[in-house]
């Protein structure tokens, strides 16, 4: 695992870019405790999970039980039982293109494409290489390692075999040249090797597989071909029967032909198993390549043949299958992707033993799956791994660390419901390895919202990750049936439904989602199932007044309390329809009043679990279509969701089913604002040079809206202010709500009494406040109106806002108030107590401010810097320079060592903490370039020193900043390697033995060693140690508990093989005894006696 050095800060130096602290806001400031120091934070990987992206290779261990994956970027994933897995690394970054174990050795032999072979070390807990050859001259194209030998074969595009002992990793003086294998009659090159494996029942014969069709059996001894197999073509794969009397071979026109190994002139069996056999008897017409074949027998019954590939040329557009032949039956299992390899999985580890398959493990190119081979109908089993994060592709992502711990078996047990049925009855093979023992206990949750419109919940604790629920919010709309009935009104070309940005909050169990189309959902969670006749609607028209911005309407500093009658702009803002209301055509052909998405009229099943409370929709204005939303908040407490983009804020009271506030950004400035700026007009913008919007990217350019938030690299679909240089053009623009926070705060700097406030922050770095006039709980919350007035701007920062928090006057956070959960589904009386319960269990408010005392700190975090103001005087207190040269793509207040901080992630690489409230630097790593948009898209830090992102399409990679975490990752990781006896060799049986027809042996030794056959060309291949020899890699971060256990082990297997020599000696000793008795009994008995008497 790669620790990263860190640049550590001297505690109570700040920055050379950070300006002084006023003096009259520092008092306040002085009285916060600080306990957090650099010495707190460290930056390590913790654990990737998800499906390997682009797998190119497999293996499998079949006494470990564990399974290995290579991909095309060097990646190597290992799999054991649920919850045990481990992410490696080869530096080159070259194509993995096979894998071998040594089986129950606990190493693992990795063949790249840059032709070089790897041993890898799995008997600790974080995998390392300890030998490396990398080949100079020739291509390498297969390689085979015999169950128990040490030495490896390596096949390569010239024909050749080379042959490497894994201990030492030197390359033996013996090599397999082609022009001696093949007939030397032979005029063209056989071409590369494609299959090496030894003879089952004869370990001094190899047998060989050349591209071109010729098979060569081998003998070591001799160093000759005892056999030549031709077919007229390429071959792709070859595979043993368990007695080595006969192998099949694979072949490029769909053929499988079976060669008996002492009559290689002809083939004993040729068969196309896809290919339509004409009736003429001539040969049947080819078909698709078999890439491979497998053979394996059983004891009891007929041999299974496993393939893939192999359909007719006119099964254009068929999935990929796999087909299984048993006896006279053929099965073809179609597969949802292509199939890159296959394994099968046989209770014994030996060839020349009866094979006895039980399962298939087949890599395909987006997942994996595990057929049961013991069950009629062949069920796959139920994948234990979380290797559906990239079912959909992940447009947006939050991860809860320390959530209340009564969320996951409330989302398991809802999830539960969801599982599909059908699955093998049978416990999940690939079984290997053990669970760490930290003991990180805290819940985690990780949210992921994808293109389709679904979204996931994740059990994210201990380092592991087990989906809990899935919600598809899709179904609130109709679909089109087909793309003729594609709706006009789309504002993306794909993936309509795909979720923006979502608000959850885990005590309520309130969830607001934001989707691509300009819509807004807000779910609440029941146990209970329930049938919606109506779905609840609500549509708002977004829009910028232009005739009145250049020149805004005189008056107060604050603009009227809303809702008035004049506030909303049509009917729809104000009102419920119970049914979408009627959109209209103007002469000139603009659209009016239409929503992207039509809410489905006929009744909506809800199960338990998230269930939809009200449908918000944007709707066009104009010809104008709805602007995506970018910025989105929920407080249970108060019954409110906020939504924002770049004509303005709009704020829905989901209790009253109303529109409270709809407003420009421009209104939410007073006019005797200091920050008051005159925006431009949004009309659609001018194409520059080079694709670059003038626009912000929330804008309405066709570029923008043609594309879904699953595009990736340039992304224009991600909607938080966050691109490269180009923003200071795109920002002049227009000013786009970037970030909301409610809160229980001041207003107004002359205000002594809290009251609930929603900070609004935008892409031009201003913060503005909004004071909320709410009515009690209880009946006159339902009946009585929200008042809304604007505050004007609080403070200005550079960059957009990316995050609000409030601590009170001890550095403590002030989380947003909440309503904690009931059932809304439940009986009257439960739900009365649930709400007397809940009234009861509201946060206490926090004492009112005395004149001329400031009792709070507003912390504000923008793409640039980062300030604590101190409220209700809005004196600021502390700024840091975070960045010049770039800027910030997430920012997030995390609770970390009992103290907050704000963690920071920059587009350079950097991640970044500040103390709070001081703002002092404690961390500072040069981690992670900004390759691509998926990367900022999904960024998001969580308490207790956690963090993530998604790292491929697939995979997401889990991080941690926190230093007591990084010093337990041994304990808390998983453990691969397990002492496991190996199973005992096969029973030769006593004729067998007696007349030699049992499996042979071979000392390698003498053949492929330094004396037999000399040195290799130094040339040929360069050796690369490792970090280190097994001996001292064994230990190395393997945990003591591990190095007991294995000392144990030895100590306990050393014991076992000196009590049965004990009982060895015992047994000769006694014998001993017994004959020198007899012998003297003898000796008295004939002592007298003359020789004729005897």
């Amino acid at each position: 695992m790669k620790k990263f050095n860190i640049r550590k800060v001297l505690d109570g130096l700040t920055a050379s870019s950070s300006s002084a602290a006023h003096s009259g806001g520092s008092r306040e400031s002085d009285a916060v405790q600080e306990t957090l120091q650099s010495d707190h934070f460290q930056l390590c990987k913790t654990v990737r999970h998800g499906f390997p992206y682009q797998p190119s290779s497999m293996a499998f261990d079949p006494v470990q039980k564990i399974l290995a994956v290579g991909t095309q970027n060097g990646a190597l994933r290992l799999f054991g039982r649920a919850g045990v897995e481990c992410y490696c690394q080869h530096e080159s970054g070259a194509a993995i293109i096979q894998l071998q174990f040594l089986i129950n050795e606990g190493a693992l032999v990795s063949a790249l494409a840059d032709d070089s072979i790897h041993l890898w070390n799995l008997r600790q807990k974080i995998p390392a290489i300890l030998h490396s050859l990398k080949f100079s001259r020739e291509r390498i194209t297969y390689v085979h390692l015999p169950f128990q030998s040490k030495w490896l074969y390596i096949g390569t595009e010239r024909g050749n075999i080379h042959i490497v002992n894994v201990e030492s990793f030197t390359l033996s003086g013996y090599v397999i040249m082609w022009n001696k294998a093949i007939e030397l009659s032979t005029k063209t090159h056989p071409g590369p090797v494609v299959h090496i494996s030894d003879h089952p029942m004869d370990e001094g014969k190899l047998l060989i597989g050349f591209e071109c069709g010729v098979v060569v059996l081998w003998d070591l001894k001799c160093k000759k071909a005892d056999y030549r197999y031709t077919y007229d073509e390429a071959i792709h794969s070859v595979a043993w029967h368990h007695e080595g009397k006969q192998f099949v071979c694979s072949h490029s026109d769909g053929s499988l032909t079976t060669w008996n190994v002492r009559a290689p002139a002809k083939a004993a069996q040729i068969i196309t198993p896809h290919g339509k056999q004409p009736k003429d008897g001539k040969k049947p017409e080819p078909c698709k390549p078999i890439l491979k074949v497998e053979y394996k027998t059983t004891r009891a019954g007929e041999p299974f043949m496993i393939l893939s590939g192999g359909l007719s040329y006119d099964t254009v557009g068929r999935r990929a299958c796999l087909t299984v032949m048993h006896g006279k039956s053929t099965t073809v299992l179609e597969m949802d992707y292509p199939i890159v390899d296959f394994l099968t999985l046989c209770e014994t580890p030996y060839p020349n033993d009866f094979q006895e398959p039980y399962a298939v493990v087949v890599l395909l190119e987006k997942d994996l799956v595990l057929i049961d081979l013991g069950q009629i109908g062949y069920p796959i089993f139920e994948n234990p791994y979380p290797l559906t994060i990239h079912e959909s592709p992940v447009t947006c992502c939050e991860y809860f660390a320390d959530c209340p711990a009564e969320l996951i078996p409330a989302l398991y047990s809802v999830g539960s419901r969801q599982k599909r049925q059908g699955y093998s009855k049978k416990e999940w093979p690939i079984s290997g390895g053990n669970w760490g023992q930290g003991t990180q206990s805290y819940p985690e949750i990780i949210i992921t919202g994808h293109a389709d419109g679904t979204i996931k919940f994740w059990d994210a604790s201990a380092l592991m990750l087990q989906v809990l629920y899935k919600l598809k919010t899709a179904k609130v709309f109709e679909r089109a049936r087909g793309k003729e009935e594609k709706p006009s009104t789309d504002i993306v070309d794909e993936d309509p439904f795909a979720i923006q940005t979502l608000s959850w909050c885990p005590e309520s169990r309130m969830l607001c989602v934001a989707g691509v189309s300009a819509h807004v959902i807000v779910y609440r969670f029941s146990k209970q199932e329930v049938t919606t006749e109506v779905v609840q609607l609500l549509e708002v028209r977004m829009q910028c007044d232009f005739s009145d911005v250049d020149s805004p309407d005189p008056g107060g500093e604050q603009t009227p309390t809303l809702p008035t009658p004049g506030a909303a702009s049509s009917p729809q803002e104000t009102e419920l329809p119970t049914q979408p209301s009627t959109g209209s055509n103007s002469s000139d052909g603009h659209r009016d009043n239409i929503p992207c998405l039509q809410v489905r009229s006929s009744p909506l099943k809800q199960s338990p679990g998230y269930q939809v409370e009200l449908v918000i929709q944007l709707v066009w204005v104009s010809g104008e279509p709805p602007q995506q939303i970018t910025s989105l908040a929920i407080n249970s407490s108060n019954g409110l969701v906020v939504f924002g983009n770049s004509n303005g804020l709009g704020v829905v009271d989901y209790l009253q089913k109303t529109l409270l506030l709809n407003m420009g950004t421009s209104e939410l400035y007073s006019p005797s604002d200091p920050y008051q700026r005159q925006p431009c007009s949004p009309r659609k913008a001018r194409q520059l040079s080079g694709g670059i919007s003038e626009s912000n990217e929330g804008s309405n350019t066709t570029e923008d809206r043609c594309k879904s938030p699953t595009s990736d690299a340039k992304d224009n679909s991600f909607t938080r202010s966050r691109s490269s240089s180009v923003t200071s053009i795109e920002r002049e623009s227009r000013e786009v709500i970037s970030a909301f926070h409610f809160c229980e705060s001041f207003p107004r700097k002359t205000d002594s009494l809290l009251s609930p406030c929603l900070l609004v922050g935008t892409t031009q770095g201003s913060v503005m406040m909004v004071a909320l006039s709410l009515s009690p709980g209880g009946d006159s919350r339902l009946q009585q109106p929200v008042g809304i007035s604007s505050c004007g701007t609080l403070v200005k920062l550079k960059g957009g806002i990316l995050t609000m928090a409030l601590l009170d006057s001890t550095g403590t956070l002030l989380p947003p108030s909440y309503e904690p959960w009931y059932d809304p589904n439940s009986s009257d009386e439960e739900k009365e107590k649930e709400k007397e319960k809940s009234r009861r269990r509201r946060p206490a408010s926090p004492p009112s401010s005395q004149e001329g005392q400031d009792h709070q700190f507003a912390v504000l975090c923008s793409e640039k810097q980062a300030k604590v103001v101190a409220l209700p005087s809005q004196t600021r207190i502390h700024k840091h320079n975070i960045t010049e040269s770039s800027f910030l793509l997430r920012a997030d207040v995390v609770l970390m060592a009992g103290e907050n901080c704000i963690a920071c992630f920059c587009a350079n690489g950097h991640i970044m903490t500040l103390s709070l409230p001081s703002l002092r630097p404690l961390l500072d790593v040069n981690y992670l370039p900004l390759t691509d948009m998926r990367i900022a898209r999904t960024f998001c830090f969580s308490n207790l020193g956690q963090a993530l992102y998604l790292v491929s399409p697939a995979e997401f990679q889990r991080i941690t900043y926190s230093q007591d975490t990084c010093n337990n990752l041994q304990e808390m990781l998983s453990e691969l390697f397990t002492p496991v006896e190996t199973p005992e060799a096969p029973n030769r049986g006593f004729f067998k033995g007696l007349f030699g027809g049992g499996a042979q042996s071979l000392d390698r030794e003498d053949l492929f060693g330094e004396t037999a056959s000399g040195k290799a060309s130094r040339s040929l291949a360069q050796h690369i140690p490792g970090p280190g020899g097994m001996e001292g890699m064994k230990g190395a971060a393997s945990g003591v508990v591990g190095d007991l256990a294995r000392a144990r082990i030895a100590l306990d297997e050393r014991g076992q093989k000196l009590g049965e020599l004990d009982e060895r000696t015992a047994a000769m000793m006694a014998s001993a005894d017994s004959f020198s008795k007899h012998a003297h009994d003898m000796m008295l008995k004939y002592k007298d006696k003359k020789w004729y008497q005897l």
